[in-house]
């Protein structure tokens, strides 16, 4: 099999070496689910995406999402540095680039600068926000090496993938916290949640955020697009109203800096839908083996 072509970019920042990292793998269509498995383990990112070629009308192109460890149905960094790496390899004059994956078709909004170089991108989560069950707060507060009076109630939250998510009451705490693998494994199973999400406010419509994906093979994210989505569509619900839009800033505590741009609605059914967004800067490119 010949060489495949990929690059690498930072998602959720306007300058190298912040935000995100994401390998992008082109014409990956002749790879299996175990050879784009080893791939991503040897990359060695939170997630790498494979390109295929499109498998529905509408669509600009199918994707693979894995994690070193797992594959993802969807995920949010992922899908805003494939598309604004997509736009530029092909050229596109559009405003949008639409790609397919295991949780459904994910839109893209292209953001450009003065130029015309495309420079972000926003995307829609593919499901409306659904929150699932109920957590043990002090097992919650284990997972992340707190104490156990240090998260005061923790519930599913999923727009396509399910993340735990939880409050803190400050920034030191957040800072103080850890993820603890045992713990997980005892109380948060990769069957349930890709991770935990820690949030604590930061200012009128900002928060600070942490994710801890241990047995993802994700220690912890620096960005997290698809744990954001689902943070946005909590944050709908439990205000109430129509729309809400805040900034999410994660990463620092790991050197990398990162700014989601998150904004929930409900639309027509009453059905909360979630877009998050942010800056893509190229890193490098390459030839990869592929067996």
């Amino acid at each position: 099999m010949p060489a495949l072509e990929f690059d690498t970019a930072d998602v959720f920042t306007d300058r190298r070496f912040g935000g995100n990292p994401l390998a992008v793998v082109y014409d990956a269509d002749a790879l299996d689910g175990a050879a784009m498995q080893r791939l991503a383990r040897e990359f060695n990112l939170s997630e790498t995406v494979f390109v295929l070629a499109p498998r529905r009308p509408g669509t600009d192109a199918f994707i693979r999402i894995f994690t070193p460890a797992v594959e993802m149905p969807f995920a949010g960094h992922p899908n805003v540095g494939c598309a604004v790496l997509l736009a530029r390899r092909r050229g596109t004059g559009s405003a949008r680039v639409v790609l397919d994956q295991q949780a459904g078709p994910v839109p893209a909004l292209l953001a450009r600068d003065a130029a015309g170089a495309v420079t972000g991108a926003t995307i829609e989560a593919p499901k409306p926000h659904a929150a699932g069950a109920a957590l043990d707060p002090a097992a919650m507060a284990a997972c992340a090496g707190l104490p156990a009076g240090a998260i005061a109630a923790a519930r599913l939250h999923s727009c396509g993938a399910p993340f735990a998510i939880a409050a803190v009451a400050d920034a030191a705490t957040l800072a103080a916290a850890a993820p603890v693998p045992e713990a997980f494994r005892a109380h948060l199973p990769v069957s349930q949640a890709i991770g935990l999400l820690l949030h604590t406010r930061h200012g009128p419509d900002r928060h600070r955020v942490r994710m801890f994906g241990p047995l993802a093979g994700v220690p912890e994210d620096p960005a997290t697009g698809s744990a954001a989505v689902a943070f946005g569509g909590l944050l709908l619900a439990e205000a109430g109203g129509d729309a809400i839009a805040v900034t999410l800033e994660q990463g620092a505590e790991m050197g990398r800096p990162s700014l989601l741009s998150v904004a929930a609605r409900r639309d027509g059914t009453g059905a909360i839908r979630v877009s998050v967004g942010g800056g893509v800067v190229a890193v490098s490119r390459g030839m990869v083996e592929a067996t």
